[in-house]
């Protein structure tokens, strides 16, 4: 089993991303498709994929069903890619997701925010600990939706909380992430964890977030590894241009659904002749508009 430090040490550099789940045409999860789309994904040299994260719709999936996306995802990817799981929901629910990914050989998880209800500052101490307590393998907190900890919280956690390594962020507060970041110091990994992060990645870098997750790397995988690449290396003419030719065009289609964060992901894979299927309610696909946007955008990118 990967030990805590050793994922801490693993997330903190490289390009980080979600796979897409796989649905048939009825909306059954299709684990020969997904395995085949990890296949796929890994030779391009992400550092870690996270399965039945958002992109891959945790929020849709049934506990048996979280089980063999896990599953199929730990062994296909077994020696070659880390895997981290996605577990959320209330806290009795996110500790039996985190406890089957833990079983299953997963590396870690992403501790998604508990659903709908607020919160105060002791419950969501309370509700992350109780998840970090009941695994041994590491555990990143997402800050995002209803559990937004402030830098107080996460000093409690992380005494109490050995196993919990990373620190991911999808709520753009700078003045909140500069305190976190400058009061937690090394003790935890940072992600940056905004829809459409590669937009985000400067300005992450130069507060101490310098690794980021991206949805687009289901569907432009060499343009996603590029943007890295050129991020990492300073290289501002690639990232520029990649921003005003794609990304910004990408996210102005995105903003016309709710939602679409997932769906146009899934369109892009449709795309390039790596479909997952469609989107299951709530969300709804892309229309047939929207999709020859799309097509247009990824077209000019050329051969991923």
């Amino acid at each position: 089993m990967t030990s805590p430090q050793e994922l801490k040490t693993t997330i903190s550099s490289g390009l980080l991303s979600f796979p897409l789940t796989d649905f048939d045409s009825q909306l059954r999860f299709a684990p020969k498709p997904y395995a085949e789309r990890l296949e796929w994904l890994m030779p391009y040299g992400a550092t870690a994929l996270f399965a039945a994260g958002g992109t891959g719709e945790f929020f849709s999936l049934e506990p048996q069903e979280f089980s063999e996306v896990v599953r199929t995802a730990v062994e296909t990817c077994r020696g070659r890619m880390p895997i981290i799981a996605g577990a959320g929901g209330g806290t009795t629910l996110a500790i039996r997701y985190a406890q089957e990914a833990e079983r299953l050989g997963a590396q870690g998880i992403l501790l998604l925010p508990h659903y709908l209800t607020e919160a105060t500052q002791e419950g969501l101490v309370a509700h992350v600990e109780a998840v970090c307590k009941s695994v041994k393998f590491g555990v990143i907190v997402y800050n995002r939706g209803g559990c937004r900890l402030t830098p107080a919280s996460l000093l409690i956690l992380a005494d109490r909380c050995p196993n919990l390594i990373g620190f991911k962020d999808g709520i753009g507060d700078i003045e909140s992430f500069v305190s976190i970041q400058r009061q937690l110091g090394d003790r935890f990994a940072y992600l940056g964890g905004l829809p459409t992060a590669e937009v985000f990645a400067g300005a992450y870098q130069a507060m101490g977030c310098p690794v980021y997750s991206s949805a687009v790397f289901n569907f432009i995988p060499r343009t996603a590894i590029e943007f890295y690449n050129a991020h990492h290396a300073g290289d501002s003419a690639t990232t520029n241009r990649l921003i005003d030719e794609f990304f910004l065009p990408y996210i102005a289609l995105r903003n016309l659904g709710q939602g679409y964060g997932v769906s146009i992901v899934k369109a892009g894979a449709t795309l390039v002749g790596h479909s997952a299927g469609p989107v299951r309610p709530p969300l709804s696909d892309l229309k047939p508009d929207e999709l020859v946007q799309l097509g247009q955008l990824i077209a000019k990118l050329g051969p991923q």
